[in-house]
């Protein structure tokens, strides 16, 4: 059988790939960065060394898989977004190394953003023949809700609304670091959240232009430095970001007269953020479609999977490449 890697090397996530002729995932091998206790996050240098770590262990994972399949192409996220400005160190990781593959084994080479591999992975296995859709994109490093529409293997992506300041992601991590959570602390906020009483509530901020975390923030620390119980506040936390993502989704399909969204980013495999959309959103005639958890989160398998895209149109057009 033949077969397609992938790899993504993100802030936060070492991740290969190995997806087959039929769209099936044969390997999906992960490793996140270690994150000392107390800090808020990996620098650039940081993470990039971490990756250079991380890879061999996991392509050697990959061995067993690549022994029963021919490897027909491999694709890499080489930045955040499928624009000419758009760049992060820890993607040269990745991308570094795909491009050594790709020139010994004479291999057709495709670069994707991170964020088409997140949309692309949350879109696997969901029922949308649409050639145009809403995204939301919520993670620790982008927090946006997207007009897209399929390219040629590929997605192209607008921003309708974005964060005017922290990302989704980031008010959860740093709330988690403030209440004595390890990172990333979206994991345990979740699981120890529960609701809180009457009167107590984070504000969302949303408008036209987009929407802030930042005071959401300020407040959920406050309530913390008051004795507001950490589970309650981590359960506060989680509804802002609900309430501010059902206003910006309500205003996307608005604007596009587009009812069908893919919940595409790590911040959207929380189970709470989940349940308070489904409910507030029943009856509007919009329609969420929600990835499977491990999908969410940062993984290659997206990117796999628009190489294996890439490749076969190519085919259909006509593109040789003689292995």
């Amino acid at each position: 059988m033949n077969a397609f890697l992938g790899v993504d090397t993100s802030a936060y996530t070492t991740s290969v790939a190995v997806i087959g002729e039929t769209g099936e995932v044969l390997a999906d091998e992960r490793i996140p960065l270690k994150v000392e206790t107390g800090k808020r996050g990996l620098r650039q240098s940081e993470a990039h060394f971490e990756h250079t770590r991380n890879l061999p262990i996991l392509m050697e994972n990959l061995v067993p898989v690549l022994k029963e399949h021919r490897l027909l192409a491999i694709g890499a996220s080489d930045r955040p977004r499928r624009l000419p400005e758009s760049y992060m160190p820890v993607f040269l990781a990745g991308s570094g190394v795909c491009r050594c593959l790709a020139s010994i084994g004479n291999y057709p080479l495709y670069f994707f953003s991170h964020q088409e591999g997140h949309v692309e992975a949350a879109a696997h296995n969901l029922s949308l023949d649409d050639q145009e859709f809403i995204a939301v994109h919520f993670s620790g490093g982008t927090s946006e809700i997207l007009r897209v529409k399929r390219d040629q293997g590929r997605y192209d992506i607008d921003i309708i609304l974005a964060t005017k300041d922290l990302h989704a992601g980031q008010l959860v991590d740093r709330v988690g670091v403030a209440m004595g959570v390890p990172f990333p602390s979206g994991p345990h906020m979740e699981k120890m959240a529960k609701p809180a009483s009457a009167g107590l509530t984070i504000p969302s901020a949303v408008d036209e232009q987009g929407f802030s975390f930042s005071g959401a923030e300020t407040r959920a620390v406050a309530m913390l430095a008051r004795g507001v119980p950490p589970e309650n506040v981590a359960y506060l936390v989680f509804k802002c970001i609900a309430n501010t993502l059902e206003k910006g989704i309500r205003t996307a399909v608005r604007k596009h007269g587009l009812c069908k969204v893919v919940m595409a980013g790590g911040v959207m495999a929380n189970i709470h953020i989940r349940r308070r959309l489904q409910e507030r959103l029943k009856g509007s005639g919009i329609k969420l479609l929600w990835a499977e958890p491990y999908l969410s989160t940062d993984n290659a398998v997206g990117t796999a999977l628009l190489t294996r895209k890439c490749y076969y149109y190519d085919q259909e057009m006509g593109v040789s490449f003689e292995q």
